[in-house]
């Protein structure tokens, strides 16, 4: 273990309509094996004892389920490692005299509450205009009554390891939330017990994203590149298809 120290710009915001600006900080003696969270603590300990604000970031479980570690570090959605949430970074991933600039998902679709905790309620708006099944699907003991075949299965599970982060709109340039969408829709779309509202899904799924500001996917794959679960964006093709099938229907 080795300690290091580091330069933090951090950004300072107190509400939507604040024009908002970096403070700088300097962190000495940090041992590497801390988390960035722990690091982030350790810092508004600091501020607290000198008597400053300290710095307002959202975080929950702290393991890599929840996704409510939401930091732009140094360019980057939940940080630079792939396929892992801000928590699941480590200050051994940096080097003694670096610079760290930590801010906000920078989306219409998020607005910032303070500092780089920002709302993210327009997901479950999102997943309340269409991410639902009406069947009946029993309970634990009933899961082998309908026959699905292992690879749409496999791909069901793989669309919903989506924590619901934000990191696809943070990612694209655009701000969009195609990635998370498709992913909803895909996990259901994939199985017979989402079939019976599929259309009205995909329609109205959409059309809230549209609604709640989110931008349009122009295919970057900046989304997937940053994704903390690996989402594919194969889960936007089929979330065309829906769409497409659906208003052909109408």
């Amino acid at each position: 273990m080795a300690n290091i120290s580091f330069t933090i710009k951090y950004w300072k915001q107190n509400g939507p309509k604040d024009k908002g600006h970096f403070d700088e900080r300097q962190m000495t003696n940090i041992p590497d094996d801390t988390s960035f969270l722990e690091m982030l603590d350790i810092m508004n300990e600091q501020l607290i004892n000198e008597g400053q604000e300290p710095f307002v970031f959202d975080h929950d479980c702290r393991e890599g389920i929840c996704g409510m570690c939401s930091l732009y570090v140094n360019g980057h959605p939940h940080g630079p490692n792939q396929g892992a949430t801000t928590c699941q970074l480590y200050m051994r991933k940096f080097n003694d005299g670096d610079v760290i600039t930590v801010e906000p998902w920078r989306s219409a679709g998020f607005p910032v509450i303070k500092d780089c905790m920002v709302d993210r309620s327009a997901f479950d708006k999102i997943i309340q205009a269409g991410g639902y099944t009406s069947i009946r699907t029993g309970q634990a003991q009933d899961a082998n009554a309908i026959l699905i075949p292992k690879e749409a299965a496999d791909e069901a599970m793989d669309a919903a390891t989506c924590i619901g982060c934000g990191c696809c709109v943070a990612a694209c340039k655009n701000g969009s939330a195609m990635l998370f969408v498709s992913s909803k829709v895909s996990q259901l779309a994939l199985l017979p017990q989402g079939r019976p509202e599929a259309a009205k899904r995909a329609k109205a799924m959409v059309a809230k994203m549209e609604e709640l500001g989110f931008g349009n996917c122009t295919n970057t794959r900046a989304c997937e590149a940053e994704c903390p679960k690996n989402e594919s964006i194969a889960n936007i093709a089929r979330l065309n298809r829906e769409f497409i099938k659906a208003k052909l229907a109408d």
